[in-house]
């Protein structure tokens, strides 16, 4: 049996049509456009509107990837929905993204923070080169301003909603991926944390007069956490390919703070033009960073067939992702379509020429 590669042929992202800007947030936060600029990089981010759900931005993002590629949903083996925030604790928001896009196959949900889709890549990734599944969406998607307190300037002014999607299918020509570390550091588990609801906090009045159920971040130690780990694993993930930095066309990092990206930018002594920065425009969406960031190189033509990506990113847990992809070349839209029409086409000759 030919072995088995990961093709990237379709990819999308959506994102709120909401822009709350850091002067919008100066009118009921105790903040300035300044202040947040300053620590983060952040203009502006996309906050949720009352219809937008993780479940319908997810399924747009899919959408969008899926016109791209040329797949129906008959094509699709297999879907995976990365995400911190869904609709509900259960069932899996996965089954309703399915559920939207019409899809008969399996799905799952991965939640691992903010590394989530990265973790999603490399999961859709050995499941291709195995050989059980031929095409596999996997979505990162995050509803987080739902459970941010809008009282607390450290975490509020950070984070922004989206979901960004990509078509993995599977190929015989050499392309995906290259190498991959997926790591987690349990022992500062609270760093990143929502204490309740959860089975170790579940709701009562005294957890939510005491504002448990919003989301907590230690910025101190996540900032140590993330400029130590980011290059470092790049590096490991780029041994492991056997590939110098010179190598990669385009770095995509979590777009969680630009001083975080800058440093490790820094690291890895890389050129800004193979770095890709959007955290000014949509914040820190968790695990729609790096998809909404991938989606926006491709579309704007960045990234192209045949360049070699090095995708990072780093969260909750605390945990971290790090992958070196090589995009495969461009493929012929719907293929079952255009198997069924050939067909038809073909049909119809046998019939005229038996007329004729």
């Amino acid at each position: 049996m030919a072995r088995l590669y990961s093709n990237l042929i379709g990819w999308g992202h959506y994102a709120p049509d909401n822009i709350v800007t850091n002067n919008d947030l100066a009118k009921f936060v105790d903040t300035s456009d300044e202040w947040i600029q300053s620590r983060s990089g952040i203009k502006q981010r996309h906050i949720a509107e009352e219809h937008d759900l993780t479940s319908t931005m997810s399924s747009e993002a899919a959408r969008r990837a899926m016109k791209q590629a040329g797949v129906e949903a008959e094509d699709v083996d297999f879907l995976i929905v990365a995400t911190s925030s869904p609709d509900y604790m259960t069932p899996p928001v996965s089954s309703q993204v399915q559920d939207q896009l019409g899809l008969t196959c399996g799905a799952m949900t991965t939640l691992v923070g903010c590394t989530g889709f990265v973790y999603g890549l490399v999961t859709a990734d050995q499941f291709i080169q195995t050989g059980a599944f031929k095409t596999i969406i996997v979505v990162g998607a995050e509803l987080i301003s739902r459970n941010l307190d809008w009282e607390d300037r450290t975490t509020c002014v950070l984070f922004g909603d989206g979901a960004g999607a990509v078509v993995l299918q599977a190929t015989e020509t050499p392309c995906g991926m290259r190498s991959f570390e997926l790591g987690s550091e349990g022992a500062s588990h609270e760093a990143i944390i929502a204490y309740c609801p959860g089975t170790a906090e579940p709701i009562t009045h005294e957890r939510i007069d005491a504002r448990r159920q919003y989301l907590r971040m230690n910025g101190r130690e996540v900032f140590k956490f993330a400029t130590t780990t980011m290059g470092a694993s790049l590096k490991r993930v780029l041994e492991k390919a056997q590939l110098t930095p010179d190598s990669v066309d385009l770095f995509i990092p979590h777009q969680a703070n630009a001083r975080i990206i800058e440093y490790a930018v820094k690291q890895m002594n890389l050129p800004p033009e193979k770095v890709v920065v959007n955290v000014d425009r949509y914040g820190n969406t968790s695990a729609a960073s790096v998809p909404i960031a991938l989606s926006e190189a491709l579309s704007e033509g960045r990234a192209k067939p045949g360049d070699t990506l090095a995708l990072v990113a780093f969260g909750a847990g605390l945990t971290w992702a790090s992958t070196i992809f090589d995009l495969g070349p461009p493929v012929a839209k719907s293929p079952k379509r255009a198997q069924l029409k050939e067909t038809v086409i073909s049909e119809e000759g046998i019939v005229e020429g038996l007329i004729a």
